[in-house]
């Protein structure tokens, strides 16, 4: 195993792989020629389509030669299939419990990034609670971006929920980490060398 292992990047809600956080991990990966390593889907509205869409991507390169990096809501479905695949994953600003606020979001909306309609059904709050982690097994397998400075999530719920993970506690700041491209390589270097923990012999 080298740290030259694939990365599934799962964006937040309404948000698509043309997200502000996605193209600065997509600049930072092709800048390293490792392009072709980064797997970044657009998720569909529905969690559990979502997570079999990313389990399907993910069982190419897991456990041992893939890591995880959600931005959100993306960092809620991340820390589900970490604990699944057991696989690292990193969490920009995640959503520790989804389920009260996008409640009302359900209904028909836009996404951010196109005109398309994108409809999220209350049926999708019970497959958000069926994927919720009340507790991490392995704090080891984390690394925790967040930001005070969050106007959508409270960064306290975040370093409460990764207790005893990595975390990289940012002074002020915003929802979308308008300066990730400070962090991008902090995340990334986070990425290969729990690659190359996960892929070491025992």
């Amino acid at each position: 195993m080298t740290a030259n292992g694939y990365v599934l990047y799962l964006h937040g809600f309404r948000s698509s792989p043309k997200s502000f956080k996605a193209r600065v991990v997509q600049k930072a990966m092709a800048d390293a020629g490792r392009a072709h390593a980064l797997i970044c889907p657009q998720l569909p509205a529905s969690p559990k389509a979502a997570m079999d869409l990313a389990l399907l991507l993910a069982k190419r390169h897991a456990p041992g030669n893939l890591s995880i990096i959600g931005s959100s809501l993306g960092g809620f479905y991340a820390t589900w299939l970490a604990e699944r695949l057991d696989v690292p994953a990193v969490l920009l600003n995640p959503s520790v419990n989804p389920l009260k606020s996008l409640e009302h979001h359900v209904g028909l909306t836009t996404a951010w990034h196109s005109d398309e309609p994108f409809e999220f059904r209350r049926e999708y709050i019970d497959e958000l609670a069926a994927l919720r982690v009340e507790r991490i097994t392995k704090p080891e397998r984390y690394f925790l971006l967040a930001a005070t400075g969050d106007e959508v999530l409270d960064y306290r719920d975040m370093v409460a929920h990764y207790a005893g993970a990595r975390q990289h506690v940012i002074e002020g700041s915003d929802h979308a980490i308008s300066e990730f491209p400070r962090y991008v390589d902090e995340v990334l270097a986070f990425c290969a060398g729990a690659n190359v923990v996960q892929g070491a012999p025992q």
